[in-house]
């Protein structure tokens, strides 16, 4: 029993090294603009997870670009508009969002993705919220 064991760890950890775990996950964005009188708290999905990479010893010797890692990046997305209430006719009520739909461990696109991850300070609501669930606001 204790060989099987054994063996199934050292297989689980082969190939735990050996895949990356780059998936959509859920996550909860609140929004609100200054002129609107709600936050609008919307649930959608980002890429997040581990990838694979390797941190070579020779880097002086080689080009910038040969050195950039593979981060979880989007593979497939799409965008929803919504509308955040309250907001008077001068200022336009819309927001767009990203909606991961499949993950990949790639090079980071600046193109649609955010490479540098700072802290967000602001992801809570200050005014009154509003949920936003299903297309529909609650």
């Amino acid at each position: 029993m204790t060989a099987i064991f054994l063996i199934s760890m050292l297989f689980g950890l082969v190939c735990g090294q050996a895949t990356s775990f780059c998936i959509p996950t859920e996550y909860m964005m609140h929004v609100e603009r200054k002129e609107c009188d709600y936050c609008l708290t919307i649930n959608t999905t980002i890429c997040a997870g581990y990838c694979m990479t390797r941190d070579i010893n020779g880097k002086q010797f080689l080009p910038k670009y040969a050195l950039s890692q593979d981060v979880c990046t989007y593979r497939d997305l799409i965008y929803k508009t919504v509308e955040i209430p309250g907001c008077p006719r001068h200022v336009s009520p819309y927001f767009s969002f990203p909606i991961a739909v499949s993950c990949k461990c790639g090079k980071c696109n600046t193109d649609y993705s955010d490479c540098v991850h700072e802290i967000s300070k602001t992801n809570y609501c200050t005014k009154p919220q509003q949920a936003y669930v299903l297309g529909l606001s609650i």
